[in-house]
Formats: structure tokens, sequence, C-alpha cells
């Protein structure tokens, strides 16, 4: 297998600056509407801040692959004195938990770094972050050439194929290519 190298793009996150703002998910929310900036609404934001504002906590996590599997783990973190659950640090769209999927379709969603035409400087989620709590990085890493990625339509519709059974995702799709 080749090796090849490539820029891995990555938001570093410090909790300890979150402020709980949220402008984060707004701006994304926003730079992902169709048409771009036309509707905010967060629940289709690809970052999200777990929020326990009685404790203080502010955790940003953006959404990162789908897996079809439920992890194992619940165990939890205490970090300078503040408690964590394990699933506040996942980036994983999972059938256990709605955090990183379209609300509308339930399609799983994943932070694509606000990739646009022409390229952004950095995510927007990073521009409006006034806290500082989110970095862009951007580095050179060499790789094995990976395996073709699945297109996002596949994607989809392994996530609607989990959630409905390839039956009915069959059937719907001849009911579409009827019409």
């Amino acid at each position: 297998m080749a090796r090849i190298r490539k820029t891995i793009k990555s938001i570093t996150i410090d909790v300890d600056k979150c402020n709980g703002c949220r402008a984060c998910e707004v701006i994304c929310s926003l730079f992902h509407a169709t048409p771009r900036y036309s509707s905010n609404n967060p629940a289709r934001s690809r970052i999200r801040v777990v929020r326990e504002p009685l404790r203080d906590i502010y955790l940003p996590v953006y959404a990162g692959e789908y897996t079809q599997a439920e992890c194992t783990g619940r165990d939890t973190y205490v970090i300078d004195g503040k408690k964590y659950n394990e699933c506040d640090f996942c980036r994983a769209s999972c059938p256990s938990r709605d955090l990183f999927k379209e609300p509308d379709s339930g399609l799983p969603l994943k932070c694509d770094m606000c990739e646009d035409t022409p390229p952004l400087a950095k995510p927007k989620c990073v521009e409006w972050c006034v806290a500082e709590a989110l970095v862009y990085e951007e580095r050179e890493e060499e790789i094995d050439e990976p395996e073709p990625a699945p297109s996002d339509v596949e994607m989809g519709l392994e996530a609607l194929i989990d959630k409905h059974g390839l039956q009915q995702v069959l059937e719907s799709l001849a009911r579409i290519g009827k019409s």
C-alpha cells in the first residue's frame, strides 16, 4: 500500500475557556442551512455544547463518524473537580443517542470543518468563539493510502437501514422511483 501525505484538520477544545454561550452551535446551524444562513436550528448543528450550568460545566463536542454499534463504556471522569460522563467526550453519531443526527430525517451529521469554495481560513465555530475555547489546527501526516470512503448517500442509506430495516428502505426507494 502506498504512503501519501495528507493534511489533517482538527479543532482543539479548551474546556476551561468555554462559557457555554453556544455561538458555535448557532453559526454552524446557519452555515449549513439551505440556502446558507437562511435558518437557525441548533439541532442541525455539527457542534454541540454539553451543558450542566449548575455545576459550571460546558463541553463543546463536534460531530465525528457514524457508527452502527453502541459503545459499552459508561465510565465517569473527574477533571479539575468537574464530573463528565464518557458519552460527553464521544464525537460519534450512534444508535444510543440523537446528539448528532439530522432532526427531520434521523441521518447522521458529521463535521466537515466548513469546507467551502473558496476555502475558509478556519471553521465558522472557531471564528465565532469569542472565548477562544476552540482552536483550529492543520498538520501534515504521512499515512497509508486509505480505502475509498463511502459516500454521504451510502452512509445515509446505512443509517436508514439500521433504523427501519432493509425491506422498508427498498420499498420506499421503489415507490420514489415510480414517481
